[in-house]
């Protein structure tokens, strides 16, 4: 009985430490949801951090284009994950295509780079949608398949555990108040895809999301 007690215990530490959630709700997130039609998912500014000794073996560009292409793979993992909760009639709302969303963007002079210096009304408004959703991402081993095959080959990345921390937000087009915060930290082995990383992350915050309901 001993044994049980003590191993449930440390098995109890282990989840503790598997993955750590916060997750905030605006009172009025459903009223206002209510008459959204459109979101945007607009691409996370990402930051992929690297052991010392893997540094020494990639240039300054190199990281910035793996964060870019980070960044751009969960974007569209997001989507996808939109698009089967539509298709199963879960989803009350449509989303924008990610290339027409960049796309928009660049033309507007809007890039990865200073994503961060745009409101979030502003990007709703230029898009078009009644929402946007944007925020974080933080890694130590890239999701994507390219990446990961190109960093593997350059610094040998092969059998790095996974580590990931999201923050995501959703926010209102005409005043850009925040409706939804989700800030999850997942360690451990969490798939080798973005959309992996996007139905770990969306399974139990979706119950709380006004546009799933």
């Amino acid at each position: 009985m001993k044994k049980q007690l003590t191993f449930l215990f440390f098995f109890f530490i282990l989840f503790l430490g598997q993955s750590q959630t916060h997750l905030y709700e605006n009172p009025k997130f459903d009223s206002i949801a209510k008459n959204h039609k459109s979101i945007a998912i607009i691409p996370f500014k990402t930051q992929v951090k690297l052991r010392p000794k893997q540094m020494k073996d990639i240039t300054e560009e190199q990281l910035k284009k793996l964060e870019k292409d980070e960044s751009l793979g969960l974007q569209q993992g997001m989507h996808s994950w939109f698009l089967k909760r539509k298709k199963r009639g879960s989803l009350k709302i449509e989303v924008q295509e990610p290339s027409r969303t960049n796309a928009i963007l660049k033309k507007s002079n809007i890039s990865y780079n200073n994503i961060e210096d745009q409101l979030p009304e502003e990007l709703a408004k230029l898009l078009g949608v009644d929402a946007v959703i944007m925020g974080t991402f933080e890694t130590n081993k890239p999701m994507s398949e390219g990446a990961s095959i190109a960093l593997g080959l350059l610094v040998g990345f092969w059998g790095s555990t996974n580590n990931a921390i999201v923050n995501m937000n959703v926010h209102n087009s005409n005043d850009g108040i925040l409706l939804w915060n989700y800030n999850k930290k997942v360690k451990g082995s969490i798939g080798s895809s973005p959309e992996d990383l996007v139905n770990i992350l969306m399974r139990k915050a979706s119950r709380r999301l006004a546009y799933t309901k």
